[in-house]
């Protein structure tokens, strides 16, 4: 009953003032608002991050040479390395940006020359046709397999699928078209185009001057996401053979070890991003605390009247303490209102991404709302819990 009572008076405290109210949690609202999206901007990037990374596939290991100790490695080499049990495929990949025409049509397209394991490995998807088989390697091939956004560009549609084209004077005949990114995540609103050709390695051997045939970037796939680790393992020690021991000679890059590192990255940024806007909250704290003192000595005769009549105490400390706390609690509620039409108009403007209020960061910030409340709600409250009735009625303001 006693605390029903102080939630009415603290009410009507807080009501009788509207415009110095809503200013004292104005701190508060900007501290939560400041908490919840920073944080859920850095989790939604997260979020699209390993997304990408997922699509790719966590069994994923990506090899660079930087020195090949005068022993290089060459493409019909590459297969050998699938001959141990805990690799399941390889795929050499250079790339080059190439002049791609049809008709009156021209655009610069990032060529990639691999071999047909590619496709397997990166996790992409054929629309139409099909993509490079050996042969096609072996018999330095001009056939080339296009995504949807390089075919619908420079064909005019998707479906492109026996038509040709010229990549930097040579015809190529189109054997395959694959999903482009934005087809795959159903994104069509996104406004972002890749414009991507895929040809035999061996040919863009032959085409681009920067391209060698000595192998210099490679993925492999280990057989399963638990046999990643002993698919490196095996990997660098085939390596070090080769290379003399020189562990500098070539890096490996561990999929699942980029998404830790990547996870570990922006959870250490959300942290810093909370912790920057928890500083406006102790600030919003701060203004809580010299409103509810004001307050105090305004009504030091109400105080008196109370005490004279029986009100003890605790029952005077809970009042100004129920009345910090619930300006507290309003600005977090305004605060998250606030932050979720923030979150949906920055979810219209990027649509590449996709911004939503989290659950856990919402709780955070209703908890860190109601610390704050209590704590700088104490002082001003055990001030007017300590008044004398006798001079607290004298007080003439």
């Amino acid at each position: 009953m006693m605390i029903f009572q102080s939630l009415k008076m603290a009410w009507s405290a807080i009501t009788s003032n509207k415009m110095r109210s809503f200013l004292t949690m104005l701190g508060i609202i900007i501290g939560v608002m400041s908490l919840v999206v920073l944080v859920s901007i850095a989790n939604s990037a997260t979020t699209s991050v390993t997304d990408e990374i997922s699509d790719i596939g966590t069994n994923l290991l990506t090899v660079r040479i930087v020195d090949n100790k005068e022993n290089p490695l060459k493409l019909s080499e590459l297969s050998g390395f699938t001959d141990n049990d805990e690799i399941a495929l390889t795929a050499p990949v250079a790339q080059s940006s190439v002049t791609a025409k049809s008709g009156y049509t021209s655009s610069t397209v990032t060529t990639y020359g691999t071999t047909g394991s590619y496709l397997d490995i990166q996790g992409k998807e054929l629309a139409y046709g099909r993509f490079l088989k050996t042969a096609d390697i072996d018999n330095h091939s001009n056939v080339v397999v296009l995504n949807e956004d390089a075919a619908t560009e420079i064909i005019g549609r998707a479906n492109a699928v026996g038509e040709r084209i010229s990549l930097d004077g040579r015809s190529f005949l189109i054997i395959g078209i694959i999903k482009s990114d934005e087809s795959k995540s159903s994104s069509s609103s996104s406004t972002y185009t890749s414009l991507d050709a895929y040809i035999p390695y061996t040919t863009l051997t032959r085409m681009a001057s920067n391209v060698s045939s000595e192998i210099t970037t490679f993925y492999a796939t280990a057989t399963s996401e638990d046999s990643l680790d002993a698919a490196e393992d095996v990997l660098s020690e085939m390596l070090l053979e080769r290379f003399g021991q020189d562990e500098d000679a070539f890096t490996i890059q561990n999929q699942s070890t980029l998404m830790e590192t990547m996870n570990s990255v922006t959870n250490t940024l959300a942290l810093m991003l909370g912790g920057i806007a928890a500083i406006s909250l102790v600030v919003g704290g701060i203004g809580i605390m010299n409103i509810m003192l004001v307050s105090v000595t305004e009504r030091t005769k109400e105080i008196g009247i109370r005490k004279a009549i029986g009100a003890g105490r605790g029952s005077i400390m809970l009042q100004f303490m129920l009345e910090a706390l619930m300006i507290s609690l309003l600005g977090c509620l305004f605060g998250i209102l606030l932050s979720w039409g923030i979150l949906q108009a920055a979810g219209m403007i990027m649509d590449s991404m996709s911004f939503q209020l989290s659950n856990q960061v919402v709780w955070i910030a209703v908890g860190f709302s109601s610390i704050i409340g209590v704590i700088f709600g104490i002082y001003p409250a055990n001030k007017a819990a300590k008044k004398h009735p006798i001079e607290a009625l004298r007080y003439s303001g």
